[in-house]
């Protein structure tokens, strides 16, 4: 069996640390949100880093442990295209160097694990 590297505490602060880089740095983050959202993609940073931000606070706690680990897996689910225009953006690009180009498409399989963790935190 794989270690569990990515424990609850761990995923919590993941989960925050993005959050706040969201809110902090949107302009990081705005380029990701695929074209299909409505409106605008500030908008869209700003959202994901509250929902970040709240799935960090609710994995926290122990009374709402359960309901954060379920939104935190929902969550990486729904980012998910933010992170597939990333990766395709990041290849298409002359400008992207190969190792970001490889950084971006590994990152896609490791959503994975982030949901199964999110998942696991519930029952910690």
């Amino acid at each position: 069996m794989a270690p569990r590297i990515l424990t609850r505490p761990r995923l919590t602060a993941l989960l925050a640390t993005s959050g706040v880089l969201h809110l902090a740095r949107p302009q990081t983050f705005d380029g990701i949100v695929p074209d299909a959202m409505p409106g605008e993609a500030r908008t869209w940073t700003y959202v994901s880093g509250a929902a970040e931000l709240a799935c960090a606070a609710a994995l926290a706690l122990p009374k709402t442990r359960r309901l954060g680990g379920t939104l935190a897996a929902l969550l990486f689910v729904a980012v998910f295209p933010a992170n597939v225009k990333m990766a395709r953006d990041a290849v298409a690009s002359s400008k992207a160097s190969t190792p970001r180009k490889a950084i971006a498409v590994a990152r896609l399989p490791l959503q994975i694990p982030l949901v199964v963790a999110a998942l696991r935190a519930r029952r910690a």
